[in-house]
């Protein structure tokens, strides 16, 4: 009765709904305070997860389980559970340890096992698998534009005393943040404000272009490429059944030219 329970999806997808809302429980909670009914029924998620997965491993094989992909995925997700289990049961939580906190917030990672029961959710991950082939030298290519621009902006503008150019790595989020098209007319009216008007001139010249290739074109042509890509399906079969099928036609009428002349003659 119980192996059937946890080989059950409709049981583990009630257990994933459960943890969710616990989670959301402990948000209210003080953070350095954790309410122990709490962290009981959490960390009893846990558990069950864990027995589910011995249980699969034990029905399908070792092999034969790991050969899903989603089964692989269960597990990273259930691994990352287990060093909050492991703190709360030996009570290492007095220990004044900075990573404990990471290891409360590792268990969050077992409400990604939602994924698995979204419908068609292989088709949209096929779609995305397909999506990333096809942009990711376009992306690359995004990323190598926004790192020249960014260091470039910084040569230019550090010495204006602008907080937003200031070193290296906050001009390049600066120049993503132009980049999304999101209040970017607030970082040339900061650097602008103590420029002559001569120089403003040119700075705001220097905003727009910016805006235009990297926040217009730039990123619509990113977002377009990936899009298409992600929504086509995957007819590459369907085509070469299609190739094969004109090949054969193309043989049809050669025999039936040849025929016909033959006949003529």
């Amino acid at each position: 009765m119980g192996k059937k329970l946890f080989l059950n999806d409709k049981f583990i997808l009630s257990l994933i709904l459960i943890n969710s809302v616990v989670l959301v429980i402990g948000g209210y909670l003080p953070v350095n305070e954790e309410n122990f009914i709490y962290g009981l029924v959490d960390n009893s998620i846990t558990v069950l997860f864990i027995i589910e997965l011995l249980i699969k491993v034990r029905e399908y094989g070792f092999t034969n389980y790991f050969k899903s992909n989603w089964n692989r995925f269960d597990f990273v997700l259930v691994l990352l559970s287990v060093p909050a289990l492991i703190t709360f049961a030996f009570n290492l939580s007095f220990v004044d340890f900075s990573f404990l906190l990471v290891f409360r917030i590792l268990r969050v990672f077992k409400a990604f096992r939602f994924f698995k029961f979204i419908p068609d959710v292989n088709n949209l991950v096929q779609g995305i698998q397909r999506a990333l082939k096809a942009s990711v030298f376009v992306l690359i290519g995004f990323v190598i534009y926004i790192f020249i621009i960014g260091i470039l902006s910084f040569y230019i503008f550090h010495q204006s005393g602008s907080p937003y150019f200031k070193d290296p790595i906050i001009s390049l989020y600066s120049i993503f943040k132009i980049f999304t098209v999101e209040g970017w007319f607030e970082i040339p009216e900061d650097i602008t404000e103590n420029f002559s008007e001569v120089k403003a001139f040119f700075t705001y010249l220097y905003f727009i272009f910016i805006v235009l290739t990297g926040g217009i074109f730039g990123l619509s042509l990113v977002n377009s490429i990936f899009v298409d890509s992600m929504v086509s399906d995957n007819n590459d079969e369907l085509e070469l059944k299609i190739d094969q099928l004109e090949g054969k036609v193309s043989d049809v009428l050669d025999e039936l030219k040849k025929l016909n002349k033959h006949n003529n003659q």
